[in-house]
């Protein structure tokens, strides 16, 4: 691996996956002819699909499902904790004992635009497009158009993208 790589031995790899420099990655799946942009992060126990193209800067934290022919703009944060505290009632620091991931989808054929912070416990549908800076905060339906802080539908997609691939 090139010195400029960070993926530990637990990383699943799809075929033809596409690395760019300066990412980490550690205990995730990556599905077949993904394009991983520089200075990403996908955690354990996340899951980018096949086709997908997730751009340079991205945190993709544990509990992240992204199925496959998503595009993830640049910069783009995942959450996977609601109330995150640095210590529990007893002052001393938490660890992963001490909380639960809460989980994230993105289903397939979905783009989020550049800028976006998708909170915990969210459902991107299909082929929905998050504009470029919200903060998606609640379930967005298929095919509709979300934009703002928070996100809201704006439009409906008239004819979904058909992949036949």
């Amino acid at each position: 691996m090139d010195e400029f790589l960070s993926i530990a031995p637990s990383v699943k790899l799809g075929r033809d996956v596409k690395l760019s420099k300066f990412i980490n990655l550690y205990g995730c799946e990556i599905g077949d002819e993904t394009k991983i942009g520089a200075f990403v992060e996908i955690q354990k126990n996340a899951t980018v699909g096949k086709r997908c193209k997730i751009s340079s800067h991205t945190f993709v934290c544990e509990g992240v499902t992204i199925e496959d022919n998503v595009f993830v703009g640049h910069n783009v944060t995942f959450v996977n904790d609601t109330y995150p505290r640095s210590v529990g009632a007893d002052g001393q620091l938490q660890t992963e004992a001490d909380w639960k991931v809460e989980k994230t989808l993105v289903k397939k054929g979905a783009s989020i635009g550049s800028g976006c912070t998708i909170l915990a416990n969210v459902t991107i549908g299909e082929n929905a497009i998050v504009g470029a800076g919200s903060v998606v905060t609640r379930d967005v339906p298929p095919n509709r158009v979300v934009f703002g802080n928070p996100a809201r539908i704006h439009r409906c997609i008239a004819q979904p993208m058909e992949v036949t691939k």
